[in-house]
């Protein structure tokens, strides 16, 4: 596997995210073992970038993670994030330095390791100034506990305030063929300030992988079932994205999923996606876009795709992005 460099952190080129080992996408009734085996054979694959959070379960994801990685700790990079969960009886968002100092030991037992390589803040807490958290994790990386910070779907101007008070390594927001918004404000600011950039559902939430015609074949419980964009006729316009993107899959001989990907890795060696997953055989499948060259016409001809129709999240998601 390629690596690639976000600010400073060496990481593979393409990461996993392991959320859906837990929550939403059906993870009722998922085995921990498969999971397991999925992360492990991920290492053994090359994918050194391993992306969870505490807000997953709450705490399962961590722990399966950090059973995930046991022994072979130094050749991952260990990405988990705070603020989702509040550590001081606050409703809501919670990046004050005393709930940050109780999460982040909570993560390090979970995870069993001694140190985070990269440690987000999930989400901006409109109630917590950024340059009060920002202080908190440069005390943490001062104590050895976290080697990197970073901030996620945070706006232009809360990414350079908090750059201004420590260096932030990496940004993750949502970035694929369907959700481009990064592109307009964000990414401009994030080269200008030499910050990386994970995109998240690089996929589209498992739709560009072209597996996805309808709502029939997800679990009762798969939140995808609630999202706009899955939604009635958006669903119906959004498979034009899914049928471009399959046709230049055709001609280079792999799978959407791989074109997708191989798009984003396309928009520069600052970008390292995570796409989750918790099946080996997915796994060797993204790994492999690593190795998928589109020609400049393929490109370009899927940078002119028609915008994905429906918002990202519901209502109240949307209002705790791009703060």
């Amino acid at each position: 596997m390629k690596t690639t460099s976000l600010g400073g952190l060496q990481v593979s080129r393409i990461g996993l995210g392991a959320m859906g080992m837990s929550i939403a996408y059906g993870a009722a009734g998922r085995g921990d073992a498969e999971s397991i085996r999925t992360i492990r054979h991920a290492l053994d694959r090359g994918v050194t970038h391993i992306d969870t959070a505490e807000v997953y379960g709450p705490f399962l994801n961590e722990e399966l993670v950090g059973r995930a990685i046991a022994g072979r700790r130094d050749n991952v990079v260990v990405a988990t994030k705070f603020g989702l969960v509040s550590h001081t009886g606050r409703s809501g968002p919670d990046s004050t330095p005393a709930s940050i100092r109780i999460a982040v030991d909570g993560s390090l037992k979970r995870l069993g390791t001694d140190h985070i390589d990269l440690y987000y803040q999930h989400r901006v807490d409109p109630d917590t100034p950024i340059e009060e958290m920002v202080g908190a994790l440069a005390d943490l990386v001062t104590a050895g506990k976290v080697r990197h910070i970073g901030l996620s779907e945070a706006g232009p101007s809360t990414i350079r305030r908090a750059h201004a008070v420590h260096p932030v390594t990496a940004v993750q927001s949502e970035y694929s063929l369907w959700t481009r918004d990064v592109e307009t404000d964000v990414l401009p600011v994030l080269r200008e300030l030499g910050i990386g950039l994970v995109p998240y559902s690089p996929l589209g939430r498992g739709f560009l992988t072209g597996t996805i015609r309808s709502l029939d074949g997800l679990d009762a419980d798969d939140w995808r079932r609630t999202n706009p964009r899955f939604a009635g006729g958006n669903l119906e316009r959004n498979l034009q994205i899914v049928d471009e993107v399959s046709a230049v899959a055709a001609e280079v001989g792999a799978t959407p999923a791989q074109v997708a990907l191989a798009w984003l890795l396309a928009q520069g060696e600052d970008i390292s996606p995570i796409p989750g997953t918790a099946r080996m055989t997915r796994v060797e499948e993204n790994a492999a876009a690593a190795d998928v060259e589109l020609t400049a016409d393929q490109v370009a001809r899927l940078d002119a795709l028609t915008p994905a129709s429906g918002d990202r999240y519901d209502e109240g998601n949307m209002a705790a992005i791009d703060r």
